[in-house]
């Protein structure tokens, strides 16, 4: 069995109304209707939530947060905050089965709170409408600040993943190969992802061709890969991978990520300028992208053999083939429906109204 590994899910959604599918942002919400909301929500039967943070200025410690951007007062405390979405963060969990159990209740009874307010979460990964924010700053690092401002328009889950006690000493032991070796694969995995053709309530349109992932395109310059966490259990955040309404892509995120953290015969290392360049290229063409798919398939070849070394069931990794043959992810989804109705509300209803989790759609 997976023994020592511990996993956690962020998920990121927009909120859109749910009788009209309008796209909503903090124009349109309000923090403390929300955090009332979420605090609602009873969490009996969910796993402790040790190990989850609080987050200001949310009252209470609970899986759902009001995710924006945070109003602080001089001395940068939070006090209120803007809000652009809704996230889940699942407590940790010892099996990726337990988390997706937990994910999913989660889910369930988040969607059931949100449709009191007519609200629904949409799993995209930049508003189809909004493309930049400016607020007061509200962090002491300039960089801090901008980045805060820069991610209120995207969504996106963050994968954790710590490991037993030896596999971490030898990932830790070399940062800087570690961080090589992902700056060459995070891109071939983000292309399976990519989740956000929209720019402004049209198609995003780079030089004249339909884009599949405007979030990327801006995000790649400045956002990390990955994120280390030596003082939390030694977790690795892995961030490249964009929203889907499907739990076996996630599922499948948490493998190929194991796949890419525990496989040594990788022998593929760039540069963060590298990576920069490669996510761009992804962002337009997605697996096509120049060596994306021999990349991918580097990573799928071996998944099997590693996976089932450390007790994973890799089964499902098969699904994503024909996705990678095809060309196919959630964003030429979203294109299609677009172009067939030229209508938002209609790409947005479509993702909402077909979540599917372990074979149901809720």
């Amino acid at each position: 069995m997976n023994q020592g590994f511990r996993f956690g899910l962020e998920a990121e959604y927009m909120l859109a109304h749910a009788k009209t599918f309008k796209p909503l942002w903090y124009k349109d919400l309000n923090f403390n209707q929300l955090d009332h909301l979420f605090s609602s929500i009873d969490l009996s039967g969910l796993p402790s939530l040790e190990g989850l943070a609080a987050e200001p200025p949310h009252q209470k410690l609970m899986p759902f947060i009001v995710e924006g951007y945070g109003i602080t007062d001089p001395d940068y405390k939070v006090i209120d905050a803007y809000p652009k979405g809704v996230e889940i963060r699942t407590p940790v969990c010892d099996s990726i089965d337990q988390l997706f159990d937990v994910f999913e209740d989660c889910y369930g009874r988040l969607k059931t709170a949100l449709k009191r307010e007519d609200y629904v979460p949409v799993a995209i990964s930049h508003h189809p409408i909004e493309a930049k924010f400016s607020g007061p700053q509200n962090k002491r690092r300039h960089d801090f600040w901008l980045w805060a401002m820069e991610v209120m328009t995207t969504y996106g889950p963050d994968i954790n993943v710590s490991f037993p006690q030896d596999i971490t000493e030898k990932l830790f032991n070399d940062v800087e190969d570690l961080e090589a070796k992902v700056n060459y694969y995070a891109p071939a995995l983000a292309a399976i992802s990519l989740a956000s053709p929209f720019y402004k309530g049209n198609l995003w349109q780079h030089k004249n061709e339909p884009g599949l992932s405007y979030r990327t395109f801006k995000r790649s310059i400045v956002a990390p890969a990955i994120e280390l966490h030596p003082d939390e259990n030694f977790r690795i955040e892995f961030k490249v991978f964009e929203m889907t309404n499907k739990s076996i892509d996630f599922k499948n995120y948490f493998l190929l990520v194991l796949s890419l953290f525990l496989d040594d015969s990788l022998k593929g290392r760039a540069s963060k300028q590298e990576r920069i360049y490669d996510l761009g290229a992804v962002s337009c063409l997605g697996i096509q992208a120049p060596g994306m798919k021999q990349r991918f398939y580097e990573i799928y070849q071996n998944a099997p053999k590693v996976l089932e070394t450390y007790g994973f069931n890799p089964q499902s990794l098969e699904s994503l083939v024909p996705q990678i043959e095809t060309g196919r992810c959630p964003a030429r989804d979203m294109i299609e429906t677009f172009q067939a109705t030229n209508s938002l509300e209609a790409v947005i209803k479509n993702v909402s109204s077909h979540h599917t989790l372990s074979g149901k759609v809720i």
